[in-house]
């Protein structure tokens, strides 16, 4: 309708320029040529925020379709932190518990995973692996700082500089320098014996991790009951857990009786947790 109504502006204001009279001074054509082109400019406008207007209409009712972030697996990695790190039971059983859980990852509570080598690189493409960067080792000089840092070790340090300053400037440097200096040499043995005895204690305590660490677990991939490194482990595995086994990884308890569980290298509490 406002399109009509323009061409019938525009074609009124044609008949006015045909039928404008001959006898029309100069400032009289003037104010007629200025009439017209606002007239004109108007209803160009006009036309042009139409347009804008239905075409912001066509865009409102786009619709985008955004991919799953783990493209075949209905769950994510934030929710499955959620469920088994933070404890949220209540989004377990959003989900349909355990089974709803197994049905998210396609793992098969009786045969487990497929364990082919395309299913495990997409279980770590999706959720990682069951690795952690380990920090570099410390060196010796590291612990040498450390031991400075101590306050007891700064406060003999300035009394053995007052001590060597006092004792020079009453004695002489020959004579003035004994208890200063001796107290300096006693402080630096002790921080030498501190640093040694720190920095073999932390090479022990890496090559016994090592070996602690090459852990082998079983678990159940492809209905085969296998033995595996727990690094190898992916999200959607079932393990199977025996007395004295250490547990891989976070997760959900399927089956069994009587579980407890030792978290005192975690919590530092002695007392067992008993899973359910």
């Amino acid at each position: 309708m406002t399109a009509i109504l323009n061409k019938a502006h525009i074609i009124s204001t044609d008949h006015l320029l045909d039928a404008r009279p001959a006898s029309l001074n100069k400032y009289s054509k003037k104010w007629h040529l200025a009439f017209v082109t606002i007239y004109c400019s108007r209803t160009l406008f006009s036309l042009v925020r139409n347009h804008d207007s239905k075409v912001s209409l066509i865009l409102d009712h786009v619709i985008l379709t955004v991919p799953p972030e783990n493209g075949c697996f209905k769950i994510n990695e934030t929710t499955l932190t959620d469920i088994v790190k933070e404890k949220r039971l209540e989004k377990l059983q959003i989900i349909g518990g355990v089974n709803g859980v197994a049905s998210s990852l396609q793992t098969s509570l009786n045969s487990g995973i497929n364990g082919g080598a395309e299913d495990i690189a997409r279980r770590r493409e999706a959720f990682g692996s069951n690795i952690y960067k380990r920090p570099p080792s410390k060196s010796f000089f590291h612990f040498v700082v450390e031991a400075f840092k101590d306050l007891i070790i700064l406060i003999l340090l300035g009394c053995a500089a007052l001590s060597l300053g006092f004792g020079i400037k009453e004695h002489g440097l020959k004579d003035g320098w004994y208890d200063g200096g001796s107290i300096f040499v006693a402080v630096f043995l002790v921080i030498s014996v501190s640093a040694i005895s720190n920095y073999r204690q932390n090479r022990q305590f890496d090559k016994l991790s090592k070996v602690s660490n090459n852990i082998q677990i079983d678990v159940i991939r492809g209905g085969r009951r296998q033995n595996i490194s727990i690094f190898e482990i992916v999200v959607g595995d079932i393990v199977c857990l025996k007395i004295g086994d250490q547990v891989p990884a976070d997760g959900l308890f399927l089956d069994g009786h009587s579980l407890q569980i030792d978290e005192s290298s975690m919590t530092g509490e002695s007392d067992h947790v008993e899973c359910d």
